[in-house]
């Protein structure tokens, strides 16, 4: 599974906030039946009560993916591990939405 980056909660930075991030935690992580390639994490598994109504109303029903531990050692493929744990002990959820499409490039063509 891929991870993409957090698009509309920004993170409450350090000098901001007075919590600061467990250095891991377990993670429980749902994909969106009606958004494609959309994942929301939550810190305690099937706690959708942690995701704002407004939201929830967008992407649910989830479907269980994956638990996982994140610990400070660990990698995700296009989300800050970090920033992930500080929006669960945060919020209790974090969102990964997917890349944004890549416009295609234009290659001028020579007139031969």
């Amino acid at each position: 599974m891929a991870a993409f980056p957090l698009a509309w909660f920004p993170t409450q930075s350090s000098q901001s906030s007075s919590w600061q991030s467990p250095p891991g935690m377990q993670a429980y992580v749902y994909k969106s039946q009606r958004k494609q390639d959309t994942y929301v994490y939550l810190a305690t598994r099937d706690d959708f009560n942690a995701i704002p109504d407004a939201l929830k109303a967008t992407l649910a029903p989830f479907e269980f993916v994956l638990e996982v531990a994140l610990t400070p050692d660990r990698r995700l493929a296009l989300a800050d591990a970090a920033e992930v744990r500080a929006n669960l002990a945060g919020r209790g959820f974090h969102l990964q939405m997917p890349p944004p499409p890549v416009a295609p490039v234009r290659v001028p063509r020579r007139n031969d």
